[in-house]
């Protein structure tokens, strides 16, 4: 697992995650068998959803009485989930469990009586009308004072939360995911329906939290514009079959021993989110960084001073013949330059490791930025 964070740097609950992907919940599905028959290629997964009151229970049964959805029932919520954890203890996978409950309560009595061991997942993302008409599922995204509130009693339980949304429900998904990280959430999975990548460079540029990328992201090719835009992870529901993980996992892992940063953005003058200020030169010319500072508040003269006092006394501090002395000042190693190159090979440091001190450096500016 050591060289699975050296990889990929991904913590959640305080465990590593060995490869950025992972299963979706889908009720009546997936459960801790189904996870571990894939637990060779995934990182991360949310069994459930789960109903944990009364109000969704019910739910659950009228629509498993359709006939066309399936559900997980049971009587006695507590004692599912301690079975369904207890399947999954000799697993490396980090497990989660999304949970559609229609107070706070319903969630601070499961969280007390399961621990911290596994993440809570927030279901704000059902759509299934009696799952809202229980006051669950999208009822949050229309609601989103009664989910903050929900976010602040799981944290005070001191476990571990994700939301899970849909894009698009929400008043402005910008501003309920800035919300959500001030109440103390600590993921944000997004299903983005057919939004793409440019919903979430704007949420991430909204925001710090871990960011889970999911709807049709089955391809290498489709990872990477999700990962390029903000996602730190992405995760697969309908097409979670052992062969599409399997085809994921072993692509970014091979991406990421070449490149160094599996989920390097975009440059910001080619739709890179905040995260690409590292790639940014001084904010000497009218291009995509100057409004960029203007819209985070930050003073060109303080983004100067961060940039130089966070990479003194690292490689990135080197670079005199570079176009403003200092390997902060460039750009990603897709982008031509012969001063950089030159200056990487006379302090003997490759692109891989290149890449890894910009990722450290834009953790940096994303820590003063979200403050």
């Amino acid at each position: 697992m050591r060289a699975a964070f050296e990889r990929f740097g991904l913590l959640i609950n305080d465990r590593i995650v060995r490869t950025p992907v992972g299963i979706a919940s889908m009720a009546g599905i997936v459960d801790a068998p189904y996870v571990l028959e894939r637990a060779g290629h995934i990182g991360f997964a949310f069994i459930g959803g789960y109903s944990i009151d009364a109000p969704t229970l019910a739910a659950a049964k009228a629509v498993a009485s359709g006939g066309d959805r399936k559900e997980f029932l049971y009587e006695d919520p507590v004692e599912e989930l301690k079975t369904q954890i207890a399947k999954m203890e000799k697993s490396d996978v980090v497990l989660g469990i999304n949970l559609r409950g229609s107070s706070p309560d319903a969630f601070s009595v499961l969280a007390r009586a399961l621990g911290d061991t596994v993440v809570y997942e927030i279901d704000a993302h059902c759509r299934q009308p009696a799952m809202v008409a229980a006051g669950c599922g999208e009822y949050y995204l229309k609601h989103p004072d009664k989910l903050v509130a929900v976010v602040r009693a799981l944290k005070e339980e001191g476990v571990t939360v994700s939301v899970k949304i849909r894009i698009g429900v929400a008043e402005d998904d910008r501003a309920l995911a800035w919300v959500l990280w001030k109440a103390g959430a600590d993921i944000l999975h997004i299903d983005l329906m057919d939004a793409g990548s440019a919903k979430l460079r704007q949420i991430r540029n909204s925001c710090p939290l871990l960011i889970i990328a999911n709807n049709s992201i089955t391809t290498f090719d489709r990872m990477r514009e999700m990962l390029s835009h903000g996602a730190d992870l992405v995760s697969v529901a309908r097409q979670s079959d052992e062969r599409t993980l399997a085809g994921l996992d072993a692509a970014i892992t091979r991406y990421a021993d070449e490149e160094g940063w599996y989920n390097s953005p975009k440059q910001l003058c080619r739709g890179g989110d905040i995260r690409a200020l590292t790639f940014c030169c001084m904010p000497v010319k009218e291009c995509p960084l100057i409004p960029t500072l203007a819209r985070i508040g930050l003073p060109r003269e303080d983004y100067i001073r961060m940039k130089l006092e966070a990479v003194r006394g690292t490689p990135l501090e080197h670079g005199s013949q570079t176009c403003f002395g200092s390997l902060a000042w460039c750009c990603k190693n897709s982008s031509p330059c012969m001063f950089r190159n030159m200056t990487l090979k006379q302090h003997g440091i490759s692109t891989k490791e290149y890449m890894r001190l910009k990722r450290e450096l834009s953790e940096t500016i994303m820590s003063r930025v979200f403050v």
